[in-house]
Parts: C-alpha cells; structure tokens; sequence
C-alpha cells in the first residue's frame, strides 16, 4: 500500500513536471517565434529604408553616366593651381536636316488673319505703352509688344531717323524674345547634365534639341556649341542690312527679315533673277518665324562654324558678346564677303546698336500677347 501510493506520488510529480516542461518549451518557443518576426521585420525596414542611398551609390560608382561630366571643380582647382585650363571647342560637322525646322513650320501654322498695322498706329501704341528706344538704351528694359507684320508705310516715311527708330522697335522685341527662349534652353541643358541619373521626360527633351539643332550622334559638345543666342546689335544689323530696313518686297510681302534662300518650297523669286536660277527668298506667314529661322541657321550651318566656335569663346572668356567681332565670322553670309561684313559693322557703329545688347525683355503680359 505504502509503495503504491510512492508510486502513485512519483508518477503525479513525473506528470506534472513534464506538463510544466512541455509549457514552459511551448511559451519559449512562442517567445522565439515572436523574437524572430521582430527581427525579420526590423531588418526588412532596414533594408528599403537604406536601399534608395545604396542604389545611388552602386550608380554614382559602378554605373556609367548618360550625361558628360561637369568639370567646373576641377577647373576651379587648376586655376587656384596655376594651371593652364584647355579647352576645346569641337563641332561635328554633320547636320541632319530632317526635323531642322519643325518649331518653324509650328509658327507658321498661326491662323492667316493676322492684322498689318499700319505706321501711325503703331507709333501710338508705343507711344500708349511707354516703348522708347532712348529709355532701352538707359535702363535696359523693353516692353514685349510683338508685332506680327510690317506696315506697309514703312518705306513712305522720309526721316530716316524716324524709320529707322520703328523698324528697330518692331524687331527688337522679336531678336530678343527668341533669344530668351533659347537662354531658357540652355540652362535647362546644362541643369540636365550637371545630373547622374536623368527622367524619361528629360531624355525626351534632349532627343528633340538633338533634331532641332540637326546634330548627329547624340553629341552633346555639338549642341551646347549650337543652342546659344546670336548678339542682338549682330541681328539687327543684319536684318536692316538685308530689307534695307523694312523697306524690301521680300520683308514686306514674305516677312523675311534676313534674305535666306531657299531651293524648294514656298519662297519669292528675286527681281532680275536669272532664269535657270531655282533660288527663292524663304517667306514666312509672321515675322517671329523669320527671326528663329535665321538665329538657328546661324546655329547649324556649316558655314557659320567659325562663328559659333568664337562665340563659344567669347561666352567662356568675356561672359558676353562681341558682335563687332562675331561680324567677321558672317563673310560667307552674302555673295560681297568682306565687303558684306565691313557694311554690318558701320551699321552696328553708326546706329550704337551694341546699346541693345544687354537689353531684356519683360514677360508678355495677356494684354501685349502676339495677336497683333
């Protein structure tokens, strides 16, 4: 009796020791489980917390970049070095003509209704609108009323002074409005290259300057070369010089400020011309598609190479422009060479063109639109 009740009591106490060591397993092994969710969990986080900064390490040192390098902090250090900086202003030749035009014939599409004013009227509006030629000389400041059309009294009016004074208000709003639009360009260009990785939106962009700017191969030396704005007191000049300003049938009936030719197309065939010549003067529904015809002629043609690279020059150097020297890049502008040249810089002289170089236009307010 005494050795049941012994076992009875050991097997109670084997039981209950056993139950004790099954829980106690259980509880730790829930322990354990909730141990290793914590873990996994936290290093989960971790891992796409910290994977944003290790992709832009592997990019910035494994993977090559799609845009040039900006080199300006070694640059920076050469000169502090008192090294000598190269630099090499190469341009492809090569041009593809395809899209060259595309952003013209954009303009050109403008609704045909456009309204001529005439010479009195719109010595009004600039007089209404406080534009003055002496006041842009001062301060530098013009007033963005973008005229469409010449008027037709323009070649009527004697005082050469008088005429003068509104063929340059007329085009000056023009040469400087294009001028901003590429200004705009560039530093979108070059915010786009100072980065590592780039959007789908931004690769877009750079593909369509490359057919506007007709450069081939992707070659971004080439465009930055090409997209760059032409010296104001230069496009004046030059547009004086070729619609004897204002007065010509090919700037009053075609809206060409600037004589360029075309073989094809839509154009107004010279007075006198021969008769085996195909050449046209390029006509344009508005004024504003002459001037961004002519700047990106001279930013594409081979002709024009060497003025391109000494504009390059001028801008890395001087931080501005020197038209007077550009001019003499322009000889291959016109049949009379130098002596075409020669004729754009007494222009410049005569009539203190280079006043304008520094002038900027205001934004275009809803009143002042092109709609005239």
């Amino acid at each position: 009796m005494i050795l049941r009740k012994f076992n009875i009591k050991n097997l109670h106490k084997l039981f209950s020791y056993k139950k004790r060591a099954e829980t106690f397993k259980k509880k730790k092994s829930n322990f354990l489980s909730f141990y290793y969710t914590i873990l996994s969990s936290s290093l989960l986080v971790l891992f796409f917390y910290f994977l944003p900064t290790f992709s832009n390490f592997i990019d910035k040192n494994f993977h090559k970049s799609e845009v040039v390098q900006n080199n300006s902090k070694s640059d920076f250090n050469k000169v502090l070095e008192g090294k000598e900086i190269k630099k090499e202003y190469q341009e492809n030749e090569e041009l593809n003509v395809k899209n060259l035009y595309d952003d013209i014939i954009d303009i050109q599409d403008i609704p045909s209704d456009v309204v001529r004013l005439s010479a009195p009227i719109l010595e009004e509006l600039f007089k209404d609108t406080k534009y003055n030629l002496q006041k842009i000389r001062k301060n530098k400041i013009v007033k963005p009323v973008i005229i469409s059309l010449l008027p037709n009294e323009i070649k009527k009016i004697e005082n050469t002074k008088k005429r003068k004074n509104l063929f340059i208000q007329i085009v000056l709003p023009l040469i400087l409005e294009e001028n901003e639009r590429i200004k705009i360009d560039r530093t979108k260009l070059f915010s786009i290259l100072n980065k590592n990785i780039n959007t789908d939106v931004e690769k877009r962009w750079i593909k369509k300057k490359f057919k506007q700017y007709g450069v081939v191969n992707k070659d971004l030396s080439t465009l930055k070369i090409r997209m760059d704005m032409v010296p104001v007191s230069l496009a004046i000049a030059q547009s004086a010089k070729e619609t004897g300003w204002g007065t010509s049938r090919f700037a009053l009936e075609g809206n060409a400020l600037f004589g360029q030719w075309t073989w094809e197309g839509e154009g107004i065939k010279p007075l006198g011309a021969d008769n085996n010549s195909k050449h046209k003067v390029m006509k344009f529904k508005v004024l504003k598609a002459s001037v961004r015809a002519y700047i990106r002629n001279l930013n594409t043609h081979r002709s024009y190479k060497s003025f391109r690279r000494v504009r390059a020059e001028q801008r890395d150097n001087f931080q501005k422009f020197n038209s007077l020297e550009l001019a003499n890049h322009l000889d291959k502008y016109a049949e009379t060479g130098k002596e075409y040249v020669k004729i754009l810089k007494q222009i410049i002289k005569q009539n203190l063109l280079t006043d304008f170089d520094d002038a900027k236009i205001l934004p275009t307010t809803t009143q002042l639109k092109s709609s005239i």
